[in-house]
């Protein structure tokens, strides 16, 4: 073995007290600001309920799972269906109309999710395909009203500017050049910790080739690289905006909309591309279900083994049966580990 691509997020970086909380903060959010919402007791989502979600496959985007989470949550709520989505010029003005259409329905309706019913309903997902193309084939457009989370970023995307005011904090301002309406506290990026050690990367940095496919931004990762002085140990660093850029081309080539974020292979292999490894065996490294698919998925054109690493999660034992099932090849636990799979005969890199 002469190359590891690494998955960010539960792989390099533990987000268990960031990602996780900033999607938990934000269905809070959008459902208190725009619905008046009161929780009765626990948060209406748990970190067992977004295990659940990323364990259905399809959710690699998070701002996709949170909208997912609040449209089965609306779902299951005193609020009726709301089929079709206005456009409005201003955030805003979305929150006003929401507000507004919602109060006229109830007066402080309360929600819970269950997780007997959630796990039933992500069952049904998976059968309709996963991911939020999931949701909606089984859930139709009845939500789709209440739902706010495509569009521009300063007018309607309303879950995604939520989203990016509670995870980047004062960085918004910087990132985005626009005003913080929902959360004036600290990012909850800041929260983050490194979970491979550097002294191990440091290790396999002179045995092996290494590289970076996240689903993250390219901002929000590089955010990470710099904080966590990670750069020195990457050949390439591929991320959502590179995903984003060959869907463009794409769709400009054959007017056909086609994902490319995982489990689509396509970020593995230009980061395979970019390294200049494609003669290469390797390995890539992820904690989610759409990591091992989407390394199995490129076996067709590359000899790579799909490698779970199960360091960043409480329930090891369950995350190591999730993994199996999606296709892992090897599931391990410590990111020692890694070392062990390098062969001891592979000369060492300068």
């Amino acid at each position: 073995m002469d190359l590891l691509i690494f998955d960010m997020d539960g792989v390099l970086i533990d987000v268990s007290q960031s990602y996780r909380k900033t999607i938990q903060r934000t269905v809070r959010t959008y459902l208190e600001t725009c619905f008046g919402f009161e929780r009765t007791g626990r948060d209406w989502v748990t970190n067992q309920d977004i295990s659940l979600f990323k364990s259905a496959g399809g959710f690699n985007n998070d701002w996709d799972l949170t909208s997912g989470l609040l449209l089965y949550l609306l779902s299951v709520s005193h609020i009726p269906p709301l089929h079709k989505r206005k456009t409005f010029s201003s955030i805003p003005e979305t929150v006003d109309y929401l507000k507004e259409k919602s109060s006229a329905i109830h007066s402080k309706a309360a929600v819970q999710i269950k997780g007997k019913n959630l796990l039933s309903f992500l069952e049904k997902v998976g059968k309709e395909g996963g991911g939020l193309k999931g949701v909606y084939r089984l859930l139709g457009n009845s939500w789709e009203g209440w739902v706010y989370r495509s569009g521009d970023f300063d007018e309607d995307n309303l879950v995604k500017r939520i989203f990016q005011e509670i995870y980047l904090g004062e960085e918004f301002n910087s990132r985005y050049h626009l005003p913080r309406l929902f959360y004036k506290g600290k990012g909850y990026y800041l929260q983050e910790k490194i979970l491979i050690p550097k002294k191990i990367l440091a290790s396999l940095r002179k045995k092996v080739r290494m590289g970076i496919a996240s689903g993250r931004p390219r901002f929000e990762a590089e955010l990470a690289l710099k904080r966590f002085g990670l750069n020195l140990y990457f050949e390439s660093v591929v991320t959502l905006d590179e995903c984003e850029e060959e869907e463009n081309r794409i769709f400009r080539s054959i007017g056909k909309k086609i994902k490319c974020s995982k489990p689509n292979p396509y970020s593995i292999l230009k980061a395979v591309q970019e390294i200049d490894a494609s003669n290469s065996q390797g390995g890539y490294v992820g904690d989610a279900v759409d990591d091992m698919q989407a390394a199995r998925a490129l076996k067709k054109d590359l000899p790579i083994l799909a490698i779970g690493l199960v360091a960043g999660h409480r329930n090891k034992k369950g995350a190591r049966e999730v993994l199996l099932r999606a296709g892992a090849d090897l599931v391990i636990q410590n990111p020692s580990e890694l070392l062990h799979l390098v062969s001891a005969q592979e000369k060492p890199r300068g």
